[in-house]
């Protein structure tokens, strides 16, 4: 009896630790894969937290039991490099297994937000978009604060007297889509756009043309945005670019409309004559050669039509009203493309 006892009892142990084993396995297995369920898209993993507080606070929402969380705790004996939680903002499903949602917090790949300098816009403009911007800290209070961010490089010259501060800064920021995570400053997005933008200006200027009427590269930044204003078309930028280049290789006034619209406080769609006549620094109907400053975000194709302007003999230009200009080379020519364009009269009929 004994000699079978002792023949069976370690296969009988045997038995039992596989099946033991297995059972755990199957534990463990069920336990990873209980859904974990989250009302909003973002869940914040606080400073300290770890895998046990997290469990009991889905306990706590009766979508764990105690007893999960008990086994959860010897998994993590197990596994400890799998306890060890990032803190951050995290992009959550509506239901993720456990298993997946501690993988995710293990990641630190939290949420990614993303604000969108666009190219045309004024400084002030963009300065609105920041303010409704969701998990930034808003550490500038006012506009005049990102003068503090700024660069001014020596080989730019002396800055032009302007009428207002947020005129100085005007064009100083490159457009483009930045992304931040929450809590980040948004003095480290601006500061990120503005050396962009240094970055960016000071490579095209070192491509431009030779010969061309420009001193610095903030002259060209000042060019590229009166080009980005007057026309959205890229395919063209480069013959409206030629007609500036042109009007300040011969002494000619720019006589470009958006930059009397900057510089005027009560535009509303429609350039009066008393705009014309406005003498404020920006009106190139008004004042030879470039305005004081740019008027506006301007992007890398616009730079690039600056520093290269195509060849031509244009002087004059005027929108065909869908986007597309006409070029002229003389005044009469750009006199009879406004009476069919704009007027509406055809000279033919």
């Amino acid at each position: 009896m004994l000699r079978r006892l002792s023949y069976w009892l370690p296969v009988l142990l045997v038995l039992v630790l596989v099946a033991g084993n297995s059972y755990w396995q199957q534990a463990q297995q069920a336990l990873l894969a209980a859904p974990i369920r989250f009302s909003e898209a973002l869940y914040e993993v606080k400073p300290g937290a770890s895998a046990r507080q997290l469990c009991r606070q889905w306990q706590t929402q009766q979508q764990l039991t105690a007893w999960q969380c008990q086994q959860l705790k010897l998994y993590l004996r197990q596994h400890p490099e799998q306890a060890q939680l990032q803190q951050g903002l995290y992009r959550v499903e509506a239901e993720m297994s456990l298993q997946q949602a501690l993988a995710l917090f293990r990641s630190g790949r939290v949420a990614q937000f993303s604000v969108t300098l666009i190219e045309g816009e004024t400084l002030a403009q963009s300065w609105q978009r920041f303010a409704d911007l969701p998990y930034l800290q808003q550490d500038l209070q006012q506009i005049a604060e990102l003068q503090q961010l700024l660069r001014w490089p020596a080989e730019w010259g002396e800055l032009a007297p302007m009428p207002e501060l947020a005129q100085q800064m005007e064009g100083l920021f490159f457009p483009d889509t930045y992304f931040y995570t929450a809590n980040s400053k948004a003095s480290a997005i601006w500061l990120r756009a503005h050396q962009a933008l240094l970055t960016q200006l000071e490579q095209i200027w070192q491509q431009r043309q030779p010969d061309l009427p420009l001193q610095t590269p903030y002259q060209l930044l000042i060019l590229a945005s009166i080009i980005e204003k007057e026309s959205g078309l890229q395919a063209e930028r480069g013959l409206v670019s030629s007609v500036f280049v042109n009007r300040l290789n011969t002494g000619m006034r720019l006589q470009t409309d958006p930059t009397v619209i900057y510089g005027v406080a009560d535009y509303n769609g429609r350039i009066t004559r008393a705009h014309l006549r406005d003498p404020h620094p920006y009106n190139t109907y008004r004042h030879h050669g470039l305005p004081p400053g740019p008027i506006s975000l301007v992007s890398i194709s616009a730079l690039k039509a600056a520093a290269a302007p195509e060849q031509s003999d244009y002087y004059y230009f005027v929108s065909r009203g869908d986007g597309s200009h006409v070029f002229s080379q003389t005044l009469e020519q750009h006199n009879s493309a406004v009476r069919k364009y704009i007027l509406g009269q055809n000279n033919e009929q």
